[in-house]
């Protein structure tokens, strides 16, 4: 017989996590302003929050860690990683940041002025808020179909090229600082893009005089499903299709807590030397020398170590496999998706489950807390209030989709982990009918508020 599909890790240290009572679990999201990002750790059973820094490391991993170079300048875990960055990724010049957000604010505050349309397929939330606190413009052009969870196609977080080419025509390059290419598209649902849809978006962006930023922060399951999806691919390495990925990029930036499997770190990476030289100010000035940025040497290490082993097939495949075996319990009790399963998390269309509650109410922190209190299970919202509110009218934004995130953390939980999740939701599920109201805000930042927002229950 075929032998069953089995991890390629083994386990050497285990954490103990406690399950909650549900009378605990109603009084402790009532004290965090049921802000899910308020919780304790400790009042968390299964957390599905991030899969951004929650990974487990490697043996290689933490071996590396005790070689670190802390050195203020020149440190050798400097030029380890600036190795790895050059030989897997392709670029010549790199600044570290502490992480991905890091990266996007040395870029944002060398190339942005105030009132520059910058396109992308589906900014994620901290690139559209350094977007949007610059007084520029964050235009979306994901293609149409990231918009119907239902649908099944290949490549689901695909640059529209027509929105693209209009949005590129509208203005003069010089109001148009780059375009970003989020892949995975993890506001759309950790949807892919294809290796033709990357070509094109560059090619187009280059005949318009525009750069191309990658967003790399699950880059290499990008590249896993470009392997496994797109014919032509499927005799390359993940390594292989990684250099062909970024070439076409100018800039990337990533925040290496996802692919590179560490608990914090980042970096913007540029072809261009100027531009680099340009942005070291930022990087000092912000982050700190330029061949440390805001890491620590023990924490290059473990990234160089990371970026070698998260863009192995096995390593990609183990991971996607346990998000895949999620999505399959799902199928199992009808709780719909974001089709087809993404490669870091299931996006529930919360739409589809709370049909009753308004939208002013917040449906997907809605059901995000309802599935903490059904089994002290953290998501996290991917809706209205990570839209924010318009910056001209301060209106509340309503996005196409409203989904309640559950990203599965690397090397971290087992199957029996997913076979609760997938039952604690269908427990949701099963008493949707009965919950028709939400949630009201209390207090906000202008910017970003998903993380600090508090709120209560609408009467």
């Amino acid at each position: 017989m075929e032998l069953p599909f089995a991890e390629s890790y083994r386990i050497k240290m285990v954490e103990p996590i406690r399950r909650s009572t549900r009378q605990e679990r109603e009084k402790w999201i009532k004290e965090a302003k049921y802000n899910l990002f308020n919780l304790k750790s400790e009042q968390v059973y299964i957390d599905l929050l991030t899969d951004s820094g929650t990974g487990a490391m490697s043996d290689k991993q933490w071996g590396a860690i005790m070689l670190g170079d802390e050195s203020y300048a020149g440190a050798s875990s400097y030029y380890k990683m600036k190795d790895a960055i050059k030989n897997i990724l392709g670029f010549d010049y790199f600044l570290p940041t502490h992480q991905g957000r890091a990266a996007e604010n040395v870029l944002y505050s060398s190339i942005l002025k105030e009132g520059d349309l910058v396109p992308g397929n589906s900014h994620f939330d901290t690139t559209k808020g350094h977007i949007e606190f610059r007084k520029a413009i964050a235009l979306d052009c994901t293609i149409d179909a990231a918009a119907d969870t239902q649908l099944e196609i290949p490549f689901k977080g695909e640059m529209d090229l027509n929105k693209l080419e209009a949005a590129l025509k509208s203005r003069d390059k010089k109001d148009i600082p780059c375009v970003v290419l989020t892949i995975t598209n993890n506001t759309a649902g950790g949807q892919p893009v294809s290796m033709k849809n990357i070509r094109e978006t560059s090619a187009l962006c280059h005949k318009y005089g525009v750069l191309v930023q990658i967003d790399g922060a699950r880059f290499a399951e990008n590249a896993y499903f470009i392997k496994t999806r797109e014919p032509e691919y499927k005799d390359k390495t993940i390594k292989e299709i990684t250099k062909e990925m970024l070439s076409y990029a100018d800039i990337m930036t990533m925040s290496s807590k996802k692919d590179a499997i560490v608990n914090m770190g980042g970096f913007v990476a540029f072809r261009d030397e100027a531009l680099w030289r340009k942005c070291q100010m930022f990087c000092v000035m912000n982050e700190g020398f330029i061949t440390y940025g805001g890491m620590s040497g023990r924490d290059m290490n473990a990234l160089a170590q990371g970026l070698d082993e998260g863009t192995e097939f096995d390593t990609l495949e183990t991971r996607i496999k346990q998000v895949e075996y999620l999505a399959a319990k799902l199928d199992e009790y009808g709780v719909p998706y974001q089709r087809p399963a993404g490669g870091h998390a299931i996006f529930i269309d919360a739409k589809k489950v709370l049909t009753h509650t308004p939208k002013e109410e917040f449906i997907a922190q809605t059901l995000a807390i309802e599935l903490y209190l059904e089994a002290g299970i953290r998501g996290v919202e991917i809706g209205t209030i990570l839209a924010d509110r318009d910056p001209v009218t301060r209106e509340n934004r309503y996005p196409r989709l409203e989904l309640l995130r559950l990203a599965i953390p690397r090397r971290t939980y087992t199957n029996n982990h997913m076979d609760v999740i997938a039952a604690a939701m269908k427990n949701v599920y099963d008493r949707r009918e009965s919950i028709t109201r939400g949630f009201v805000i209390t207090k906000e930042l202008p910017v970003m508020r998903h993380f600090t927002v508090e709120l209560e229950r609408a009467h």
